[in-house]
């Protein structure tokens, strides 16, 4: 190895054997802001933008004059500057800018910035109705990649990561009118982002999902929780913000059963709450997706959540909902909507239409969000309709598995992940990556984000979509991760990439784990709807597609292990490597429906199997 190569390979180890021990409790957002809650102002709609492809908005390479005229955030009215008599000028003007629908994309929002990549900046004028002694806060659902946030000229927060809540306090600079919200969105990936900068799916740069105006008591209910456990009990916890929160008497009530706790905060402003659960309680299942409003309130402040309560958890090879064996019947979904010119705008009717065609076209009672944490517009509506929900961090393909930083942001992700879904019963299993090659760092990176799992919610299972080994017509998984996985998840497309034929896809065995569960995590094929070959002799046919399906599942039922389905994917989706001129252009083309919803023949081969299955 050359010295230098093994020089930094030194460095990067005593990084991770000087980082400080992790602990969990690290790890809460400082600000959740949970539930549904009053005084909530959508700022959706319109907002004006400015392109910066050279940043200028960041930089001050030709010094104050250069910068000033240039910062988008400042607080400046810049037509109102430029009627008055000098030598000032600016170079931009968000006033006056164009605009775009938000939350969504700037990818389809114009042709010219279908292929963007780089720092866009967003303005939103408001008022706002202001009382004395409230707090007020700024909650942003979603944006991609990097955000940097200013309110009236002021910098008031920022986040990386483009799939994962945020909220930033902007009550000692909120305005009654008249109020200049900007926003500087950087879509680009490096070498130490998660996910990096190659990817299977569209980059989706901006402010991708709702942002809120949240206004509260100065003491208020910051998180609250509660769930089924394994022995019968309903537990739970409320947490207080504020400079009022110990010692103050808090309630939990569930009017459907009669329900209600008393409780009171101790001196970090947490109450807990734990009672067996009450012989009326209906469990959620996918067949009876009941969900109970579950009000938790303090003086001054009350929010409500709507919650399923149900158990998770495996014994041997088998996966167990309440206590009864259960196959997953699902597929995977990328955070895209129906429709020809997508842009991330899943609302809540989008995820009805996607989720429906699971529920009811495919009689499924899983899905896969691939490759990272969804809408939780997509959540909510599983839990609503009964899907099982494999919920995924986008640790994907490889990062920079040596990076303490690399692993703190990924650590951050999953943490905002479980604490903005953990009330949701849909949520089965917590995935902490997707096919990884298997290398010591990789597995080092990877134990570290099951081990934050783990302290932050014990209640679900882990798995990770894995990669396999073959010899000869023989599949086995060599992962050291196994160890961490409650649950083995395995991705194989043969048939589709390599040279087997669609009847070598029969003669292959695996040889798994027989002591833990096995899902299919991924398997598919393309085929362009409407292009058909009865002969078989091209790929990309909705007949051969059909045929995969059928050769593939007949593979699995011969492994006794296996506990679940989540073919690749529901919906042809963006993809900027997918690039054959006649089949693809720009289009990952796997789906069981087409961009615009368009049913395959391979999609009545599944609902079929899962009709099949008890």
């Amino acid at each position: 190895m050359p010295m230098k190569r093994l020089l930094t390979t030194l460095t990067l180890l005593l990084a991770w054997i000087a980082a400080p021990a992790f602990a969990a409790d690290t790890l809460r957002p400082p600000l959740l802001l949970i539930g549904t809650r009053a005084n909530v102002q959508d700022l959706s709609g319109r907002w004006t933008y400015s392109k910066d492809l050279y940043r200028t908005g960041f930089t001050d390479i030709n010094g104050w004059v250069a910068k000033s005229r240039m910062q988008r955030h400042r607080d400046v009215d810049v037509a109102a500057e430029e009627s008055k008599p000098g030598p000032a000028f600016f170079e931009f003007d968000l006033d006056r800018g164009p605009a775009m629908d938000i939350p969504g994309a700037w990818n389809s929002a114009t042709p010219e910035l279908r292929y963007f990549d780089g720092l866009i900046w967003f303005q939103r004028r408001f008022d706002a109705a202001m009382k004395a002694g409230q707090r007020s806060f700024l909650r942003f659902e979603a944006v991609n990649y990097r955000a940097y946030v200013y309110l009236n000229g002021k910098e008031v927060g920022r986040h990386e990561g483009g799939f994962t809540p945020f909220i930033v306090e902007v009550t000692d600079t909120l305005r009654a009118q008249g109020n200049r919200l900007v926003v500087g969105v950087d879509s680009k990936h490096d070498a130490n982002s998660v996910p990096g900068e190659i990817t299977d799916w569209d980059l989706y740069g901006g402010i991708t999902r709702p942002v809120k105006l949240i206004q509260t008591p100065a003491t208020f209910i910051d998180d609250a929780t509660l769930r089924l456990t394994e022995a019968g009990r309903l537990a739970g916890s409320l947490q207080l913000n504020g400079p009022q929160a110990a010692n103050r008497a808090v309630n939990l009530r569930i009017a459907a059963l009669n329900l209600t706790l008393p409780a009171r905060t101790d001196a970090n402003g947490e109450a807990r709450f734990d009672v067996a659960a009450p012989a009326s309680l209906k469990r959620w299942t996918p067949n009876a997706p009941t969900l109970y409003d579950v009000d938790f309130e303090a003086d001054g402040d009350k929010i409500r959540d709507r919650i399923g309560f149900r158990t998770i958890a495996v014994r041997g090879s088998e996966i167990l909902l309440n206590g009864q064996p259960i196959f997953l019947k699902g597929i995977c979904i990328h955070e895209e909507e129906i429709g020809p010119n997508p842009a991330r705008r899943v609302d809540d009717a989008a995820a009805r239409r996607l989720l429906g065609e699971v529920k009811n076209g495919l009689h499924g009672n899983y899905v896969r969000l691939s490759h990272y944490p969804h809408n939780e517009a997509m959540l909510r509506v599983a839990d609503e309709i009964g899907l099982l929900v494999w919920s995924e961090i986008p640790v994907y393909w490889t990062v920079n598995w040596d990076s303490p930083a690399t692993l703190d942001l990924a650590r951050r992700m999953q943490a905002e992940t479980i604490y903005r879904d953990r009330n949701r019963a849909s949520v089965v299993l917590w995935s902490i990556g997707n096919e990884t090659p298997v290398a010591e760092n990789r597995t080092r990176f990877h134990t570290a984000l099951a081990e934050t799992v783990r302290a932050l919610d014990p209640s679900r299972l882990i798995s990770a979509a894995l990669l396999v080994e073959r010899k000869g017509d023989t599949l086995h998984i060599a992962d050291p991760l196994l160890k961490e996985l409650d649950v083995i998840a395995v991705n194989t497309y043969a048939g589709w990439y390599g040279d087997d034929t669609l009847a070598d896809v029969g003669k292959l065995r695996w040889e798994v784990p027989a002591d833990k569960p096995l899902l299919f995590s991924e398997f598919g094929a393309d085929a362009k709807a409407g292009f058909r070959d009865p002969a078989l002799k091209r790929k990309f046919s909705e007949d051969y597609q059909v045929d995969y399906y059928r050769a593939t599942l007949a593979m699995a039922a011969k492994v006794p292990t296996l506990r679940g389905l989540s073919p690749w994917v529901l919906k042809d989706f963006r993809s900027p490597r997918r690039e054959h001129p006649v089949f693809q252009n720009g289009w990952n083309r796997k789906g069981l429906i087409s961009e615009t919803g368009q049913r395959k023949l391979a999609f009545d081969v599944l609902a079929e199997h899962y009709r099949s299955l008890k």
